[in-house]
């Protein structure tokens, strides 16, 4: 065989001989994002901390994913229902989307976010983090608190998971309600 003939042959078994790789899976690797491990519809996790019930989580799908950013996405929105020790509802928060990152121990909350307390305090934003080890509920958007007194307007806000006590940053403007 000729020496420009077997290199032609070398070539055209290479250039035939590709691998094969479905797109979407190739994107998933390349934007650092995996399949989801476990899907579940309907779901409701209860935390508990020495044997009572601290927190109820239900969600329309939840979705795990496994890896260096472990997590738990809730994409059709969720409710979490904080109770006292005698199971009493002691706040709720809801929201469009939201996402768990287990080994952070925080949940973020996206879209039509909204948190109310035992007193009927209502907090309305678009994003917050609960971070479940300090157990604060934060913020750094605009936030929207309405008490049965006044409505507060303000960037940024702080408070312990339970909605009792909370701090806004930026105050932009507050309203009296009328009685």
């Amino acid at each position: 065989m000729s020496k420009p003939l077997c290199l032609w042959v070398i070539f055209s078994a290479f250039l035939f001989s590709s691998c094969e790789n479905d797109i979407e899976k190739v994107k998933l690797v390349g934007s650092g994002r995996n399949e989801p491990v476990e899907k579940a519809v309907n779901i409701k996790i209860l935390y508990s901390d020495s044997a009572r019930v601290q927190v109820e989580l239900t969600a329309p799908l939840m979705e795990r994913y496994l890896g260096a950013k472990a997590s738990l996405e809730m994409r059709r929105g969720f409710l979490a229902l904080f109770y006292t020790n005698s199971l009493a509802v002691k706040s709720r928060l809801s929201a469009d989307y939201g996402i768990r990152y287990e080994n952070e121990q925080k949940m973020v909350a996206r879209k039509n976010v909204v948190v109310i307390n035992e007193k009927g305090e209502q907090l309305n934003t678009e994003h917050l983090v609960w971070d479940e080890k300090l157990q604060k509920l934060l913020s750094n958007d605009f936030v929207k608190i309405t008490t049965k007194e006044e409505i507060i307007y303000g960037t940024g806000f702080e408070a312990n998971q339970d909605f009792s006590q909370y701090k806004i940053f930026n105050i932009k403007g507050t309203l009296a309600l009328k009685k």
